[in-house]
């Protein structure tokens, strides 16, 4: 009885979806005439637009072609002394021989077209005609249109109006002044204007066309039939439709479990992957397969020192809470500074700048740098913290930082692959780590010379390693420079017995006068130890 009730609830379900489907099917026959509407008036601005477009462009170039071989030909006979006969004029119709001015041109070809085209007009327009020329009456989508030309003359201004069933296009394009009309105008006595310059906008130029909408009404009317013959056809589909719903509700159930499964899958992989690599790899961006590429990196090593040592004055637990507590910190800090985490070796994080994604090897070396500056600040927040939490002697870490080809990529076998660095460059960071002091942060020469402006440093005795021909120079860094102009400096020192973190651009007056009286006490005490 329960499943016949089940029956009764899908069978209603499927039939007030085919109704819905129906409705709809006629509502989109129904809004096809006003679809057609909107094409027609599309392809009517459309046409409309080009037509306005070729015939500014077509009026330009006459007036361009007159005014450079017709006019400047005139104008550079009359300075040469050739000639004085032809007379340029605005009104030269009431000069015997005289020519028209280009302006004068364009403003008689205007009526012409006019004469011509009942549903073509042409204006030349300008705000500074002739004094003895009526001055041309201009709306406000001139006016505006002639504003904003002279601020770029490089714009095309256009106006689209429908007034009743016509559509009516106005484009407004700068008429630019030449060397002829610069010449012309700044020695003409009737002129407005004396300082004309060459690329100035004189005025502007305008074409209307106007189209009757209705002429283009009945041109879908064989596309509407067909439209009428899909529809019977769509009306017959989805009666064949509907028989496969129910399966397909079935497969989206499906789907939408797997789908789910899935994400909680790729969640608990992304723990175990640098953000870097997960994404490239979701994305597509990168194959799972073994291979390998040969790039510029810098790397960065650190370890905390005495580690063994520490592991037996604290209880396993507390150890454990603050080591994860520690690797959380520093892996947040390498992932706000875009480096990629290479693997956590017990206690020791390798963390590399250059792959999958690079700013440049000197980028990617300054923000390795600020990483670590940013670290051993961070841990000297928690070093506070766990020495309130009863750990007399926390965590002192040592860094190491190296810039050099590696091979990068994944190394391993078609069922187990690490995506890793491999070289000597390397373990020339994790080096580096080795000669520093507690709380120090080493360099090798390759990587201050591309952070040298950002950072202050000395260099320790030379070194040679294994593996690496060259004798290796590194470098401690003291502290990073605020500026170029300035050699403020940030200053980190954390040792067993002290936590220095000192930047003096985040400093006002009263808080250094305070710093300088703890720093003359501390000093003062040493010396008293000495």
């Amino acid at each position: 009885m329960a499943l016949s009730d089940e029956l009764r609830q899908n069978v209603a379900e499927s039939r007030f979806g085919a109704r819905l489907l129906v409705f709809l099917v006629l509502l989109m026959i129904a809004g096809l005439p006003l679809a057609v509407w909107f094409d027609v008036n599309n392809l009517s601005r459309d046409a409309l637009q080009r037509q306005a477009q070729d015939m500014s462009s077509l009026i330009t170039s006459i007036r361009s072609y007159y005014s450079t071989n017709v006019v400047g030909r005139v104008l550079a006979a009359h300075a040469d002394g050739q000639t004085t006969e032809t007379v340029l004029s605005h009104n030269y119709a009431t000069i015997p021989g005289a020519i028209p001015i280009p302006a004068t041109l364009s403003l008689e070809l205007g009526s012409v077209i006019k004469e011509q085209q009942a549903n073509i007009s042409y204006r030349f327009i300008s705000d500074l005609p002739f004094k003895n020329r009526a001055k041309h009456p201009m709306d406000a989508f001139e006016v505006s249109a002639l504003a904003a030309l002279r601020a770029d003359p490089k714009r095309t201004v256009t106006s689209v109006e429908r007034i009743g069933f016509d559509n009516i296009y106005r484009l407004v394009t700068p008429v630019i002044m030449g060397p002829a009309c610069v010449a012309c105008h700044d020695s003409h006595p009737e002129s407005p204007k004396k300082d004309w310059k060459v690329g100035d906008v004189r005025g502007i130029q305008e074409v209307t066309i106007t189209q009757p909408f209705a002429s283009n009404a009945f041109a879908f009317k064989y596309l509407l039939l067909y439209f009428f013959f899909v529809a019977v056809v769509g009306m017959s589909f989805i009666v064949l439709q509907r028989r496969h719903a129910h399966v397909i509700k079935t497969f989206n159930r499906e789907l939408e479990a797997t789908n789910e499964f899935l994400a909680s899958i790729s969640l608990k992989i992304s723990r175990y992957l640098s953000p870097q690599i997960y994404k490239s790899i979701f994305s597509g961006q990168r194959d799972v397969v073994v291979h390998t590429e040969r790039k510029r990196l810098t790397i960065f090593f650190s370890d905390i020192k005495d580690f063994t040592a520490t592991t037996e004055r604290l209880q396993p637990e507390a150890l454990t809470e603050m080591l994860n507590e520690y690797l959380t910190e520093m892996s947040n800090i390498a992932l706000a500074h875009g480096g990629t985490i290479d693997k956590f070796i017990g206690d020791a994080i390798l963390v590399f700048f250059g792959d999958p994604e690079t700013r440049g090897a000197v980028e990617d070396a300054k923000a390795c740098i600020r990483m670590a500056m940013d670290m051993q600040q961070r841990l000297g927040e928690l070093k506070s913290k766990w020495r309130s939490d009863g750990t007399e002697e926390p965590f002192v870490v040592r860094m190491g930082i190296n810039t050099g080809y590696c091979n990068v990529g994944n190394f391993g076998s078609n069922d187990r692959m690490d995506y890793t660095i491999i070289g000597a460059e390397a373990n020339l960071a994790a080096r580096l780590q080795s000669i520093a002091e507690g709380g120090q942060i080493v360099i090798s020469y390759e990587t201050y010379a591309l952070v040298q402006d950002i950072v202050e440093a000395h260099a320790l005795p030379p070194i040679t390693m294994k593996g690496i021909q060259r004798e290796v120079v590194p470098y401690v860094i003291d502290g990073l420079v605020a500026g170029a102009d300035r050699r403020t400096s940030v200053l980190s020192e954390h040792l067993a017995g002290l936590d220095l973190h000192l930047d003096l651009d985040r400093l006002d007056s009263e808080e250094k006068l305070r710093v300088r009286k703890a720093l003359s006490d501390a000093i003062a005490a040493i010396d008293r130890t000495v």
